[in-house]
């Protein structure tokens, strides 16, 4: 059986530093998922088409996003490299409440940094749609999300995501066996923000907004509020992720802009149009 400090070395050696803009915008965490330049994290890390990805060594690339999911928020990168230390994938559906849990990241710019928690809870949480997430005790950071959370043996059974009532939020590798199998899905290109935007009514504010995406060719911008898809109150990221998610061509979409005068529609394109014979 390995010593703690033996698996906690080999999880340091499996996470890296992510930074969507550059040093000056801060850092994220990934999980190195195979030896010849896969790399896992969070959709809200990936910000950018073409993040640098730093390693445990030193060594710094630039990646690939090949794959997007808002609505999982996990994200799929590629680097050229080769002979990584990849990371041991785990059984999430095996977890149970109280088992011991280890997290790996990079918190407030602390590269590989380690804290230990416990399992509370694997299920739904309340506020966060309708995806089941590993609640734990390990003690998270600004700087932890797409970074390892492994079993005692230091399998990596989930993506740190967020920090919820002071648990951390991890997505289940069984949902991260789903997303890599099912590949790239429509994205608009943003960054989101759920916000109460007249003191009642509920709407998700544009945060960041890619150039060039499908939100920018549709005249989204930085401040809009999202308030309606395909014609209807906008009740969650799982309605808009539903909508993105239809086959259809195009969806439109209501949003309030950013001196909330009225509300106005915009038409987003998801698919190619098919030329004329």
């Amino acid at each position: 059986m390995q010593a703690f400090g033996e698996i906690g070395e080999r999880l340091r050696r499996s996470t890296v530093q992510i930074f969507p803009g550059g040093r000056e915008r801060g850092v994220g965490s990934g999980i190195i998922w195979s030896t010849d330049g896969l790399i896992l994290t969070n959709a809200h890390v990936a910000r950018s088409t073409r993040p640098q990805v730093e390693l445990w060594d030193g060594r710094r690339w630039e990646a690939k996003v090949t794959a997007h999911d808002a609505r999982r928020d996990l994200a799929a990168l590629r680097i050229s490299a080769t002979d990584l230390p990849a990371a041991s994938p785990g059984d999430s559906s095996a977890l149970h409440a109280g088992e011991l849990v280890i997290a790996v990241g990079n918190p407030l710019g602390f590269a590989g940094a380690l804290s230990t928690g416990v399992v509370h809870s694997v299920g739904a949480v309340p506020g966060m749609g309708r995806q089941n997430w590993i609640v734990a005790t390990a003690r998270l950071a600004p700087g932890n999300s797409g970074g390892p959370l492994a079993n005692a043996q230091g399998e990596v059974v989930g993506v740190n995501t967020a920090i919820v009532y002071g648990a951390g939020l991890a997505v289940p590798s069984r949902d991260v066996g789903e997303f890599l199998r099912r590949g790239a899905r429509p994205r608009l290109g943003v960054a989101l923000r759920p916000v109460a935007y007249d003191g009642k009514s509920w709407g998700l504010l544009l945060l960041e907004v890619e150039p060039n995406s499908r939100a920018d060719r549709a005249a989204l911008r930085v401040g809009d509020i999202l308030v309606g898809v395909g014609g209807r109150p906008l009740e969650s990221l799982d309605s808009l992720q539903d909508a993105l998610d239809s086959g259809g061509e195009v969806v439109s979409v209501s949003f309030l802009p950013g001196d909330r005068s009225r509300v106005r529609e915009a038409v987003v394109q998801l698919r190619a149009r098919a030329e004329a014979a």
